[in-house]
């Protein structure tokens, strides 16, 4: 690890103390150095190995300075990371200073000037799912920091902020946290402590107008870029399907290439098929004169399918680029079958029930017609009854007689043949007291 040293004043004037190579009798105090009095702030910044306790300042007088005196002491800010501790002190003892902590042997002091971010420009044409690729410089008074752990703090960030612009479809977005890069020669970075944050991420957010902003933030500095906004495209490519109508043939995938944002002779395009039946097709589509690409899709009939694509080529300002196409995804749908109906096994019980005798069931009509007929049954024998007996009237009936039963026509008073029923006598044959009247007993009547 390293320790560094940032002084404020107008003649900035640190001086390092070199080991003698006499080891002390606290190996601890070889690390040394000197402030001058002109000095008036300093920024000491000490890397010490990762979870080990923050380290101890000695002053030139012998007094030692904690971490937590930075609670009470104004004059001092004390940063206690997990593997550094940045300190700054105000108006700081002149003289040499000392300082305790697991630090390596390596280790030296720096003086840290302005430091500055620089970040290249951003091409002015992109689409959505494009990979880019972003080069970024820390810089100490114009030149590369060239110490190691240093740029181990140091992390770069990249965001896009949505300009809020109702035309566009990333319109209240927000801010959308892209990557963030470090000098250390991993993923993307190219060469590690070159001082150069090299790192590619891909614009999988909505298309839009956007604001680039890189920036640096940790105890030691904060610096910010922002770029001019700039308006990032949907893919350059759209799909047609068509689908088999018979078994025997395959699905075509027609995908067809904007013009106006890429070349199509310099477009090459490769993926992968995912069929139902979980089976995988490795494809490539090298580049044509033509403004479309044709993709032949086994025909596994019902199921979903699945086309992973991914393109390299050139955009019309000559660019190469590389970048990841949104799957395109189809279903066809299961045939529908019939499927037999299942019988039912009969039970015992079920078997007992059905071998009972039925009752027939009775119609609704049925019985109403019923209870009215016997309401009107017991009115009219209602009726009969209070007049026979209540009001000691004779029962009356009027039959018309036919003019086809000769035997039953009388000469009567009246114009109107009446059938008597009563209590009257019987006088004579055929004959009785009220004029032509037939007698409804007719056990009584002699031929």
């Amino acid at each position: 690890m390293f320790a560094s040293l940032l002084a404020y004043s107008e003649t900035p004037d640190i001086t390092i103390l070199e080991r003698d190579g006499v080891s002390n009798e606290i190996p601890l105090l070889d690390n040394r150095f000197r402030i001058d009095h002109n000095v008036d702030k300093i920024t000491l910044l000490f890397f010490r190995a990762p979870g080990a306790p923050a380290v101890v300042l000695v002053r030139p007088d012998g007094s030692k300075i904690y971490s937590i005196h930075s609670v009470k002491d104004e004059s001092l800010e004390w940063f206690d990371e997990i593997s550094y501790d940045l300190i700054i002190i105000d108006k700081p003892m002149p003289g040499p200073w000392q300082v305790l902590g697991q630090i390596l042997r390596d280790s030296r002091i720096m003086v840290l000037g302005e430091i500055e971010l620089a970040v290249d420009p951003l091409p002015p044409l992109l689409f959505r799912g494009e990979m880019l690729k972003v080069n970024g410089r820390v810089t100490n008074d114009g030149k590369p920091i060239d110490v190691g752990y240093f740029r181990d703090v140091v992390t770069l960030y990249v965001e896009f902020v949505s300009t809020n612009n109702e035309q566009y479809a990333n319109f209240g977005a927000g801010t959308q946290s892209v990557t963030e890069f470090k000098d250390d020669g991993r993923d993307f970075d190219e060469r590690p402590l070159d001082g150069i944050f090299t790192g590619e991420f891909k614009l999988v957010f909505p298309a839009g107008e956007w604001q680039p902003e890189f920036y640096i933030e940790t105890p030691i500095l904060k610096r910010r870029v922002v770029k001019d906004p700039i308006v990032i495209a949907e893919p350059p490519f759209n799909f047609e399907l068509q689908l088999a109508d018979d078994e025997e043939f395959e699905h075509e995938l027609v995908i067809k290439l904007n013009r106006e944002i890429v070349k199509p002779e310099t477009v090459i395009l490769q993926g992968k098929i995912l069929y139902p039946n979980g089976e995988e097709q490795l494809f490539t589509l090298n580049e044509a004169e033509r403004f479309y690409r044709q993709l032949q899709i086994k025909n596994y009939d019902w199921g979903r399918y699945s086309i992973q694509l991914s393109a390299f080529g050139e955009n019309i300002n000559g660019r190469e680029f590389m970048a990841s196409i949104p799957d395109y995804n189809f279903e066809i749908e299961r045939p529908i079958e019939k499927v037999p109906e299942l019988i039912k096994p009969i039970s015992p019980a079920e078997l007992l029930k059905e071998s009972e005798p039925v009752e027939p069931e009775t119609s609704p009509v049925l019985l109403i017609s019923i209870v009215v007929v016997g309401n009107l049954v017991v009115l009219l024998l209602g009726w009969l009854v209070y007049r026979v007996f209540v009001q000691n009237k004779p029962i009356k009936f009027s039959i018309p007689l036919p003019a086809s039963l000769p035997f039953l026509k009388k000469k009567s008073q009246t114009d109107d043949d009446e059938l008597v029923v009563g209590d009257e006598d019987v006088t004579d044959e055929g004959d009785t007291d009220a004029g032509d009247v037939l007698n409804l007993s007719m056990s009584d009547d002699k031929r």
